[in-house]
């Protein structure tokens, strides 16, 4: 018998949208989030993430997911707040 999944298995996790570099607030919570793994980058608010496949950059309004296997990855945002 085989069995049917309703749906496919994804790795679900946590994402965290890159904030601005005026906004303190968010930009703290970025912090404490992503810890050792990652750094400012630039006067910009460009973030360097570190992931499995190496270094990555995340400027603001672009998406850092945590994925439940615990991997950072960098999503490209549909338009950057720094513009």
């Amino acid at each position: 018998m085989r069995v049917v999944r309703s749906s496919p298995k994804f790795d679900h996790g946590a994402a965290l949208r890159v904030p601005p570099a005026h906004d303190a607030h968010g930009r703290r919570a970025l912090w404490q989030w992503l810890g050792e793994n990652g750094c400012p980058l630039d006067d910009r608010g460009a973030v360097q993430v570190s992931t499995r496949e190496g270094p990555a950059v995340a400027r603001p309004g672009d998406w850092i997911v945590l994925s439940y296997s615990g991997a950072l990855h960098v999503a490209r945002g549909g338009s950057a707040w720094d513009n």
